[in-house]
């Protein structure tokens, strides 16, 4: 059984039977004979589903809101854009699916050659409980725009959201089957990959589940994509315009309690501007309205998950003890709530948790770069590469550095994000391949050579 809980309240909201592996595999096959029928839809009627989609999302943006408040706690106002996010995602590919996937022609010894962009089947989508609309429409849209159907594990503690965007589907008009939800645990995910109806696996989240999976896709020769979050440099230079790098840094990290994979997690910021950078992050910090998300006033809500919670504690607590100094928060809210007070963390070093390890969850670590140089060494000090913010008026050393920077997005005087029009996706062990733009919808097709004499 799935059961869903509120984080702020610690109600309990909903509890949902799990599928025997006989509904499985009936539901797979039931996929596997709705992509026969998808895969023969044009993208302008593949278009106007989406289109559909989207036109529903917004109108039941209040409701789905709500929703996304009160299985993880995102606060309201950052519920509701989230919302909005999925619709425009929706109508992008609804426009420029066709134009992603149209046939490229090559000069050949055959009087005409080109390549084909045709679906393969059905794509499994393991989801996070983060963006808990976002993460499943971002894998999903372009996926079953080229032509694939879609099946969903998302995360349990969300599983209210997946079973609302199984029915906003049907809803939209879409064929049966052609996105399907399952509520499995996570031992029955392997049968998934395994069924021949599943032709490629798509995962957002931590490099152990990320290692696994890859290790079962590649078991049963199935295409993988992984994004397993990240450790972001956010580097602010000596020249940088000092508020608005402040005021962006903190609202990088903090948003949704700072659970959020591509956001600024290491601040790296060269020594002239320091003390000043660290003062007046405290001076924000100590200003956020934490409380309940359904609240427009509120700024923070708690975390997601217990575990979560205690986890991110840890990491704090074992930094301290080897040296990192706490210049505001550090401690939990209460013994009672998920709330972790906004914490800024100073004289960190290497092998230090919150140095080494990706920290999820409402906690800014500020380390000392001598200059530019340094500063890249030390954002390339890690294992992650997911995205990087680098913040100076002078753009021509900008771009230079942003060659330099180990990362899958660099955003100049800007905070890390996810554009439907930009590829998302990271380098070293943030994972691989790409979501979005016209790369993400390549990712899962079959790039088929036609050669005519």
């Amino acid at each position: 059984m799935m059961t869903t809980v509120n984080p702020f309240t610690g109600e309990v909201l909903a509890e949902y039977p799990e599928i025997s592996y006989d509904e499985l595999n009936r539901k797979l096959n039931n996929a596997k004979e709705a992509f026969e029928l998808w895969r023969a839809f044009g993208y302008e009627k593949r278009g106007v589903y989406f289109n559909n989609l989207a036109q529903l999302l917004r109108m039941k943006k209040e409701e789905l809101a709500r929703l996304i408040t009160m299985e993880m706690g995102k606060i309201i106002g950052e519920s509701r854009a989230e919302i909005d996010k999925c619709a425009w995602l929706c109508e992008h590919y609804a426009v420029h699916a066709a134009e992603m996937l149209q046939q490229e022609f090559f000069d050949t010894d055959a009087s005409k050659s080109y390549v084909r962009f045709d679906p393969v089947g059905a794509v499994y989508g393991i989801m996070p409980w983060n963006f808990p609309f976002w993460q499943v429409l971002r894998a999903a849209v372009p996926t079953m725009m080229a032509g694939n159907v879609f099946v969903l594990k998302h995360a349990p503690n969300v599983t209210g959201s997946a079973v609302a965007i199984e029915k906003l589907f049907a809803e939209a008009g879409f064929p049966d089957y052609v996105f399907t939800n399952l509520i499995i645990p996570v031992e029955m995910s392997e049968s998934v990959i395994a069924h021949p109806a599943v032709e490629g696996v798509t995962l957002t989240g931590s490099q152990r589940a990320g290692s696994i999976v890859a290790s079962q896709a590649g078991k049963y020769l199935k295409k993988s994509v992984l994004e397993l979050g990240g450790s972001d440099p956010y580097i602010v230079l000596k020249d940088a315009e000092f508020n608005e790098s402040c005021k962006t840094g903190v609202c990088s990290r903090f948003l949704n309690a700072g659970q959020v994979c591509i956001s600024a997690k290491r601040f790296i910021v060269e020594e002239a501007v320091l003390d000043r950078f660290v003062e007046e992050q405290k001076v924000l910090l100590e200003s956020m309205v934490l409380g309940d998300p359904m609240d427009e006033h509120t700024e923070m809500g708690p975390m997601a998950r217990p575990d979560l919670l205690e986890n991110l504690e840890n990491q704090v607590n074992k930094s301290l003890e080897t040296g990192a100094k706490v210049i505001t928060g550090g401690h939990r809210r209460d013994d009672k709530s998920l709330f972790y007070a906004p914490t800024l963390i100073t004289n960190v070093r290497k092998g230090m948790p919150v140095y080494d390890e990706e920290t999820f969850g409402p906690v800014s670590v500020v380390i000392a770069a001598k200059d530019a140089e340094d500063a890249v060494r030390i954002a390339n000090d890690t294992t992650y590469g997911l995205g990087a913010s680098l913040w100076t008026q002078d753009l021509e050393l900008a771009e230079k550095l942003a060659a330099e920077l180990e990362a899958g997005a660099v955003f100049i005087n800007g905070m890390t994000k996810s554009d439907p029009r930009l590829p998302f996706g990271g380098t070293k062990r943030s994972g691989y391949g790409r979501e979005l733009a016209y790369m993400g919808i390549r990712e899962f097709v079959n790039a088929k050579t036609v050669w005519i004499k």
